[in-house]
């Protein structure tokens, strides 16, 4: 896999499984109480806890690997299972428990601050984002696809603070019928980015494949 195909594949999986368009209506229902500037903070802290939290990942999968003594092709199976989960639920548009829950919203709602928790882990940077990173960290080759790596996880988290930002100065009442189109079409990417990191861990384990 070259770099600039590498580099898509790491944009268009983080962007699928974070989909910071689905999550305007949690963000504006858990900052109604907010003033805008306080909406924007939040959003703009919350983009950052989740980019940082997404790099520190990158930056030890080496080491979590040798520390639970997990082989990669492993990892690949039981995260792309987490990934196709989310995927359905996108597909049949709705919010997976695995990013947040009906409970996070409420008890995001009763805080004074959401921009950490529940808003940048785990509504943004959530288990399914952290597989994703860590399996894309671990099929990178060389320097250059790392810091591919480090850069899509940037722009994804800045495209979400953009989107965040938007909501936030006024665009409350995005369409449903959009919402729901673009988790259907995340939802797809998805679920073909989790099948084909399977298929990439049944190569290295040596499975013939007929394609």
């Amino acid at each position: 896999m070259n770099l600039v195909e590498y580099t898509l594949l790491a944009f268009g999986s983080l962007f699928a499984i974070m989909d910071p368009i689905a999550l305007v209506p949690a963000f504006v229902t858990m900052t109604a109480r907010d003033t805008r500037e306080a909406q924007i903070r939040m959003a703009r802290l919350a983009c950052a806890v989740a980019a940082g939290v997404m790099i520190l990942f990158v930056l030890a999968g080496q080491w979590i690997f040798r520390l639970l003594g997990v082989t990669l092709p492993a990892f690949q199976i039981a995260g792309s299972v987490l990934l196709f989960l989310i995927a359905l639920d996108m597909l049949y548009a709705k919010r997976t428990a695995a990013r947040e829950t009906t409970e996070e919203v409420e008890a995001g709602a009763a805080k004074d601050d959401i921009a950490i928790t529940p808003l940048g882990v785990p509504m943004l940077a959530g288990p399914g984002a952290i597989s994703a990173v860590l399996i894309l960290r671990a099929q990178a080759q060389g320097w250059a696809q790392h810091v591919s790596l480090v850069v899509c996880i940037g722009l994804v988290c800045f495209l979400g603070y953009l989107i965040l930002r938007f909501a936030a100065l006024g665009v409350q009442r995005v369409n449903p019928l959009f919402l729901t189109l673009t988790a259907r079409l995340m939802g797809l990417l998805l679920a073909a980015v989790a099948v084909q990191f399977v298929l990439n861990a049944l190569r290295q384990l040596g499975v013939p494949l007929l394609f």
